[in-house]
């Protein structure tokens, strides 16, 4: 009975745990290749922008390649209410210099991306360019609502820019962030794992000590028992003389 249970919260443990186990990019080859990422002169100044880009759905261009890093945060662990930076590395491997317009971006239910939870500031850039054959690693700072519950959330970025006065988007970053309560050490998920986690440990020391029990009843083998004769107490049977209890047993003698 005791596997049992181990055995169900076990599962429900690896079930609660599969979110956390999503990896959207390699952290480690991103990082490399932002790290790698040479500032292209005059990139402009960079502000925030009230200005609604809205859905555009522009096509990416191909000579544009882009990164995403969580600098300092590859847990990509996001704090509801306060600031959340990250870098956008851009690579032009075409001819043409790329004019970087803006970064927007949007969180989404993980389940379905239709379902928006919020659009983030959009970060406008003045005479922002990278010239071809030229990296370059532009800084974008968003933060959610303080009032959405904690949780694992998608987060889409994008970059949109300008070829030849041809207007392009292209996606940095389409994974899983982890929002956490702002000045709280635990999160619910963390407190309910935290919990199981001990509950396991109970539930499997008990299951030891019965194991081991068994182990021991089995070892133990039962004391023997000496079976022999003994000399009748003739203390006893004074109370029996003269008794037919006496005379029966001096008759069954004399036949003898």
């Amino acid at each position: 009975m005791a596997m049992k249970i181990f055995s169900v919260f076990f599962f429900a443990l690896l079930f609660l745990a599969s979110p956390f186990l999503q990896v959207a990019r390699c952290q480690s080859e991103a990082e490399a290749d932002v790290a790698e990422a040479v500032e292209g002169g005059d990139l402009g100044i960079v502000g925030e922008d009230v200005q609604d880009f809205g859905d555009p759905n522009y096509s990416s261009a191909p000579e544009v390649k882009t990164v995403c890093v969580f600098p300092k945060n590859s847990a990509k662990l996001v704090l509801a209410g306060e600031q959340t930076e990250l870098l956008v590395g851009m690579e032009n491997i075409g001819e043409s210099p790329v004019n970087v317009i803006a970064i927007k971006a949007s969180v989404h239910l993980p389940f379905d991306h239709r379902m928006l939870v919020q659009n983030l500031t959009a970060v406008a850039f003045n005479n922002a360019t990278v010239p071809p054959s030229v990296q370059a690693t532009f800084p974008y700072v968003f933060a959610v609502s303080k009032f959405l519950q904690p949780g694992t959330f998608d987060l889409v970025g994008s970059i949109i820019y300008d070829i030849d006065q041809q207007p392009y988007q292209s996606t940095f970053y389409n994974g899983t962030i982890e929002v956490v309560e702002a000045g709280g050490f635990l999160s619910v998920e963390s407190v309910f794992l935290v919990t199981l986690g001990i509950a396991l440990l109970v539930l499997l020391g008990l299951w030891l000590h019965g194991q081991f029990q068994r182990i021991t009843k089995k070892t133990k083998r039962a004391p023997k028992v000496e079976v022999g004769t003994r000399a009748p107490d003739a203390s006893l049977d004074e109370w029996l003389q003269g008794t037919a209890y006496t005379q029966s047993a001096s008759k069954s003698k004399k036949k003898k």
